[in-house]
């Protein structure tokens, strides 16, 4: 079609067409530039391993300068695969990317500076990589979490006994997740990591309330991060904001410049950020979130292991049904509260630090607890604001080494005290 186009030119101009052709990237002489798994073999039966063939549909089309992988509609069974610069996998309705239920088909390799399985589709140092469609990405994870539910500690990074990844974009620019149904993961699903430049929406993302770490999207150090339109229904955080893990020798890069909004989240752990923020996490701002049977809605959490400087974070424009813990700001994790008295301790490197928190226009009903914003005794949090904030809950709300603000703050307690203010709380609520 171009090169007919390009006809009346040269008979215009006396350019003899191989000039004029030369003078084209060759991307653009091929608009549709896509390359089909099925041409290098691919059979999409659910039963033959097709890694090969998609490997080679990728390998082609990056040679040509860039294109389009299209599953169309089968099951594509497969080992994990690379995704390079310049390529969209599209998955169309009715096609199915299966991660292979053999153990031995995910290599070692060092991910995220630690032991680990490579994920089913990664991407590294690469740029304008998309993955798009109507389809399914399935990490048929069931023997994974049998494994991690009889091993303790799985679900740490550097874990003995480590579990792939689903999707992972190691140091890539301007990537693209839209449309699909990301599933079943092993562990975390969707990891965008030292990334910048991140666009996911609308997309589904789900595992069964029960598989263990299996994380819808965890940003991690990553920059210009665009959530929108997701949903959620996992067995851990619904979203994960991380920039580096427990103990952490450094450096770590921040999470920063991150917007979440118009999503709905089931079962998980809700919005979270942290616990590994040993980087830090900067300009973070979700709106029009619906949480709806999640143990947690709001939570930011570390721990003195795992630590830095968090914030500014804004939260507007949520509603939560049934959720156990509307809000949690705590500096203890794993835990909420500490367990007895405690005292101040040394400030280091992974102190966190967290600060300039906004929670606004928020409502929650059906909740176990209103839940903590708990400080700890050398890193206080300070500057939370809460305007129009309305919790129903079982228990009330506990502060301690932190110093809240606002109006419009409205916490109903079917047991004890709505607000419970203990040592180190400073608070200004009207």
């Amino acid at each position: 079609m171009i090169r007919q186009r390009l006809l009346p030119l040269y008979l215009c101009f006396g350019l003899t067409l191989p000039i004029l052709l030369a003078a084209i990237p060759a991307r653009a002489l091929d608009l549709s530039a896509s390359c089909s798994p099925r041409a290098y073999g691919a059979k999409g039966d659910g039963v033959a391993k097709d890694t090969i063939a998609i490997q080679a549909a990728i390998d082609a089309c990056q040679r040509r300068g860039g294109g389009t992988v299209r599953l169309t509609a089968g099951t594509y069974l497969s080992a994990p695969i690379v995704l390079k610069s310049n390529i969209t996998l599209q998955l169309d309705k009715g096609a199915t990317l299966l991660g292979s239920a053999d153990h031995g088909d995910y290599p070692p390799m060092t991910e995220f500076r630690e032991p680990g399985l490579q994920a089913l589709v990664s991407a590294t140092n690469a740029s304008n990589v998309s993955i798009t469609g109507e389809g399914v990405i399935d990490g048929a994870g069931e023997s994974w979490w049998q494994m991690a539910r009889a091993v303790k500690d799985t679900g740490i990074m550097g874990s003995d006994h480590p579990r792939p990844r689903l999707v992972v974009f190691d140091h890539c620019k301007h990537v693209l997740v839209e449309g699909v149904t990301i599933q079943n993961s092993p562990m975390w699903q969707l990891v965008p990591y030292y990334s910048d430049d991140v666009t996911i929406r609308n997309v589904r993302i789900l595992a069964p309330a029960h598989s263990p770490n299996t994380d819808a999207v965890d940003p991690f150090s990553s920059s210009n991060v665009r959530i929108s339109h997701l949903f959620a229904d996992v067995g851990d955080d619904d979203i994960a904001i991380k920039s580096g893990a427990a103990g952490s020798p450094g450096p770590d890069e921040p999470s920063r410049d991150i917007t979440i909004t118009d999503c709905t989240f089931l079962h998980g752990h809700g919005l979270s950020v942290g616990s590994e923020v040993a980087g830090g996490a900067k300009n973070i701002r979700a709106e029009h979130i619906h949480f709806e049977g999640t143990d947690n809605g709001i939570r930011v959490k570390a721990n003195r292991d795992r630590g830095a400087d968090v914030g500014p974070l804004s939260f507007r424009d949520i509603d939560m049904k049934d959720v156990k813990n509307a809000l949690i700001i705590s500096e203890y994790y794993p835990k909420i509260l500490p367990s007895d008295q405690v005292s101040a301790q040394p400030v280091t490197r992974l102190t966190p630090h967290f600060h300039d928190i906004t929670i606004e226009n928020v409502t929650a009903t059906g909740s176990a607890s209103a839940g903590a914003i708990v400080g700890l005794p050398e890193a206080p949090i300070t500057g939370v604001v809460l305007h129009n904030v309305r919790i129903s809950a079982q228990q009330g709300l506990t502060i301690s080494y932190a110093e809240v603000s606002g109006d419009g703050v409205t916490v109903q307690a079917a047991e004890g005290q709505p607000i419970t203010k203990l040592v180190g709380a400073k608070v200004s609520l009207r």
